[in-house]
């Protein structure tokens, strides 16, 4: 994008995003009609596809292999956005910020000690 059309949003939006922290993202995929095969297949012959600086935690397949639950870690959400793009032929997702259960119960701690 030109720098003399961006609005002052566009412009935070862009560095909040270069400077966010690493985050942990739940990614839901949903296979499409197709189903698992063809993800699986394009997997085989390119790999996972992933930019540099998005990280593959771990994965869990439904058992019926209707959707796959992905745990990816970044610290720059356009990152997985870029790797969403190279299979959205394929796959539905859905993508949810996530903390470690840990984190979780360190914040609830807090919050419970505050006056």
């Amino acid at each position: 994008m030109c720098p003399a059309h961006t609005t002052k949003g566009e412009e935070m939006a862009t560095a909040a995003t270069r400077t966010m922290i690493a985050m942990l993202f739940m990614v839901v995929e949903r296979f499409r009609d197709r189903g698992a095969k063809p993800v699986y297949e394009r997997a085989r012959e390119r790999g996972r596809m992933m930019p540099d600086g998005l990280r593959y935690v771990d994965s869990w397949v439904e058992a019926t292999f209707g959707r796959c639950f992905q745990v990816m870690e970044c610290d720059d959400l356009t990152l997985l956005m870029t790797w969403i793009g190279q299979w959205s032929d394929l796959v539905d997702f859905e993508v949810v910020p996530v903390v470690t259960s840990t984190e979780a119960s360190a914040v609830a701690n807090a919050a419970n000690e505050e006056p």
